[in-house]
């Protein structure tokens, strides 16, 4: 047989695509101006705060996913039955581009509570996992194992591990975020193993019209990916929208109130989650710096 063994290193990846077989993802996407955004952004660096746009999306579809139980939530697909769960915080997945094996690859870590801490907060957690080995750290010792393991056996038990709904929040996250905006890639959408999948393009200047006039401005282009078996289409496209909206509102006012709820949701949540782990971040950009800074 020709062809040299599967590469050790992107097992992970490898098992995660076998699970997301079921999804059935519809795609939408939007531009967001993130003139505010940015603008935040440059004063925050007075005092060593600036945050990446990644870090910027994740405060607010968190505060976003967490006014919408219906797409706060994920589905497994039982013997007999299908089986729905809504999470009770809102907790995002992002995803990294690391070397691990001496090869790269991708790898994704979970911070929990994003719709109750503050932007700052999410920054630390996005450099903790930007700046991490994983070759060495805690965080990624089961990637490191399972990747140690037969293939078959491998698959098996990553399999076995996502059938558990109640613990599903905890392992893939209830929403998740994936940027591709260190290089010129204007958007892309992905499946990210959760009902909401966030994707970002470059931040770049565009024309755009304003006042009857043709000027431009720092345009994201922001896509979702959403699975249509937890959600329908008319409630993934207001979730979109509301992200829109509230980052080309963003004030600094809402970065300082870690709970806020954004504008345009439907409804305030009121929930506690648990302290905040860590996260992780990739997130770059040569028009706009993108990287988890």
């Amino acid at each position: 047989m020709n062809g040299a063994p599967f590469p050790r290193a992107r097992l992970h990846t490898l098992y995660f695509l076998g699970h997301v077989a079921d999804f059935s993802p519809v795609f939408l996407d939007t531009e967001v101006d993130m003139t505010r955004v940015l603008a935040h952004r440059e004063a925050s660096r007075v005092n060593g705060e600036a945050c990446s746009p990644l870090t910027y999306v994740l405060y607010t579809a968190a505060r976003v996913v967490a006014a919408h139980p219906d797409a706060n939530a994920a589905v497994h697909r039982g013997l007999f039955a299908h089986r729905v769960r809504q999470f009770t915080g809102a907790s995002g997945k992002i995803t990294l581009d690391k070397r691990l094996r001496g090869r790269r690859v991708v790898l994704s870590a979970v911070l929990p509570g994003l719709d109750t801490v503050s932007l700052t907060e999410i920054q630390r957690q996005v450099a903790h996992y930007r700046d991490g080995d994983p070759e060495t750290m805690a965080e990624f010792a089961p990637v490191r194992s399972l990747q140690r393991l037969p293939e078959p056996v491998g698959r098996t038990l990553f399999r076995l591990s996502r059938r558990s709904l109640a613990r599903r929040e905890a392992m893939m996250g209830g929403f998740a975020v994936t940027s591709l905006g260190h290089r010129s890639v204007q958007g892309f959408h992905s499946v990210g193993g959760t009902t909401l999948t966030f994707g970002l393009g470059r931040v770049e200047e565009r024309p755009v019209v304003r006042g009857g006039e043709i000027t431009t401005a720092p345009l994201l282009r922001l896509n979702l990916a959403f699975d249509h078996r937890v959600v329908d289409g008319a409630e993934a496209a207001d979730v979109l929208h509301e992200v829109k909206e509230a980052l080309e509102g963003f004030t600094a006012e809402a970065a300082e109130h870690p709970g806020t709820r954004v504008p345009g949701t439907v409804t305030e949540p009121a929930r506690t989650a648990p302290k905040a782990r860590g996260g992780d971040g990739i997130a770059a950009g040569p028009a706009v710096d993108q990287r988890a800074t």
